[in-house]
């Protein structure tokens, strides 16, 4: 029983002692990015990427990329993707939670 109690509480010693010390700061909210993209009438439009957009696009290419090549949001239509983003949700084991920012950066897209 001693044993245990000695290696508990070398342990907690070793994991207190590797925590952090310094405070973090707050880091100030980053500025939004503008990105020009073509239309599918093929003009360019300037879309300003929020940090919402911005968490959705790196969601759609760290999530979706793994199983296969990135497609264009301009490729389909609202209506083609809204199946879609369904059946890859379901596929990819996704909360709505974690599709929100994909579909909204897949809707912003188009």
């Amino acid at each position: 029983m001693k044993v245990k109690i000695i290696a508990l509480a070398v342990m907690a010693a070793v994991i207190y002692s590797c925590a952090s010390k310094v405070p973090v700061a707050a880091t100030p909210p980053a500025e939004p990015k503008t990105e020009v993209i073509t239309t599918a009438a093929g003009e360019p439009k300037i879309l300003v990427m929020t940090a919402d957009m911005a968490a959705g696009k790196a969601a759609y290419e760290n999530n979706c990329a793994k199983c296969h090549r990135l497609f264009e949001a301009k490729e389909y239509s609202k209506e083609d993707w809204a199946p879609i983003l369904v059946r890859m949700q379901k596929k990819s084991h996704l909360t709505d939670a974690e599709m929100a920012p994909i579909t909204n950066y897949i809707y912003t897209q188009l």
